[in-house]
């Protein structure tokens, strides 16, 4: 995917005012969720994205332990300038379900694997029973 196009769409789901801002949501929640993912899917899915991310998710700083959907929000509003946990869950929600989007249905399930229970409703993909 462009760089142009994710960003666009990330700052059309965000509403954001303008493509810096989707930019910032975009680095601090693929930076967090490169550090919970490994292996071949994390490779798969980074390939998927605009080089600039791409190189995000694959050099993250090391998780300490997996976080599960609400720290990974409460996360993502830490190292996000005035946000709170709405606008945070917003932030997350809005690139994740790009991220989604450009990994295609077979990715995620491998991705989702990896991931607390419940990041399905993150990326937007929520599981079928």
């Amino acid at each position: 995917m462009r760089w142009e196009a994710f960003l666009a769409q990330v700052q059309e789901r965000g509403e954001y005012a303008s493509a810096q801002e989707a930019e910032r949501a975009a680095r601090v929640v693929l930076a967090l969720l490169g550090a919970h993912l490994v292996g071949a899917e994390r490779a798969e899915l980074a390939g998927c994205l605009p080089e600039t991310f791409e190189l995000i998710l694959l050099n993250p700083l090391p998780a300490v332990e997996p976080l599960d959907p609400e720290r990974f929000v409460r996360a993502t509003a830490a190292w996000i300038e005035g946000a709170t946990e709405e606008t945070a869950k917003w932030d997350v929600s809005a690139v994740l379900s790009v991220v989604a989007d450009a990994a295609g249905d077979d990715l995620m399930r491998s991705v989702l694997l990896q991931l607390p229970p419940d990041y399905d409703l993150l990326f937007g993909r929520p599981r079928r029973v």
